[in-house]
């Protein structure tokens, strides 16, 4: 029988409110929106917060608009709400093409975007996503708010910047006009995690790249990016050949572990392919 340890529950009303409640309850509760994560650690008992602060109510976290140049989504924006975004997804068809093959419906309409990335999961989609488009994630604490490069916010596995008492707010992406981007997974039935993914986002300008973006889940890239794939592509005219090889560079960078998924060689092969894939589709869509 799976039940979780006892704990406090309380529900925020507002950012200050969320901060006030886990200054109180201290470093052992946990932030709940979706709960797709942290439910059944809690119930296998793998995670046993004191309390836990419930966000659900926070509506100005739940917000998809461009502000200043950037696109701006709230930390408590659905999975579904993002799919279902034509400012987000016509800015960045990444977001689309990623948020379809994220689980199933019933985790897409409640999951939410800040709590995949908090979770810090080694295999999870959206930071890769947010990896290749350069974002920006917003965190507040006590202290006030604090901005951290998405390549900086994952520390290592199921470990972020977002420290004791602090809370992610939302994440800002460049909103560059004319950009091609995509997302391309391969997962061994619909709805499961990533046997390896990647994502390309590319800007052109008079016939060479100016700035190319790689994002690559569950095959151990580090900060789920490529950056040595990135500078190669930076200055050379994007085809066939060129993709190929920021994919081989991409995968030579990797350090992808064997699991029930697959063995490391096959992972990095696929990082390889999937990487010059997306920037394929990428370059078509610009």
């Amino acid at each position: 029988m799976q039940v979780p340890a006892q704990f406090e529950y309380a529900r925020a009303q507002s950012v200050s409110h969320a901060l006030s409640l886990l200054d109180r309850y201290g470093p052992e509760a946990r932030v709940v929106a979706g709960g797709h994560s942290l439910i059944p650690m809690m119930k296998l008992r793998l995670a046993q917060p004191e309390a836990l602060i419930d966000i659900n109510d926070l509506s100005e976290l739940s917000r998809i608009e461009v502000e200043g140049g950037e696109l701006v989504i709230g930390a408590l924006v659905r999975h579904a709400e993002l799919l279902a975004s034509a400012q987000a997804t016509g800015l960045f068809p990444i977001f689309q093409d990623a948020e379809r093959v994220i689980a199933d419906p019933i985790v897409r309409n409640r999951g939410t975007v800040g709590g995949s990335l908090c979770q810090g999961d080694p295999s999870e989609d959206l930071s890769a996503v947010f990896a290749a488009l350069r974002a920006t994630a917003v965190i507040e604490g006590r202290d006030g708010r604090r901005s951290v490069p998405i390549r900086d916010f994952h520390e290592g596995p199921y470990e972020t910047a977002v420290q004791a008492g602090e809370l992610l707010i939302e994440l800002r992406v460049p909103a560059t006009p004319g950009a091609g981007s995509a997302y391309v997974k391969v997962e061994r039935r619909v709805g499961d995690w990533a046997v390896a993914a990647a994502g390309a986002v590319l800007s052109v300008t008079g016939g060479v790249i100016e700035r190319a973006g790689i994002g690559l889940t569950a095959v151990g890239a580090e900060h789920f990016c490529a950056p040595e794939a990135e500078e190669y592509l930076t200055g050379r005219e994007p085809g066939e050949e060129a993709f190929a090889e920021a994919g081989r560079i991409a995968a030579e960078h990797c350090s992808p572990q064997p699991d029930q998924r697959g063995p490391a060689d096959y992972k990095r092969h696929l990082a390889a392919e999937l990487t010059a894939r997306a920037l394929r589709t990428a370059m078509e869509r610009i």
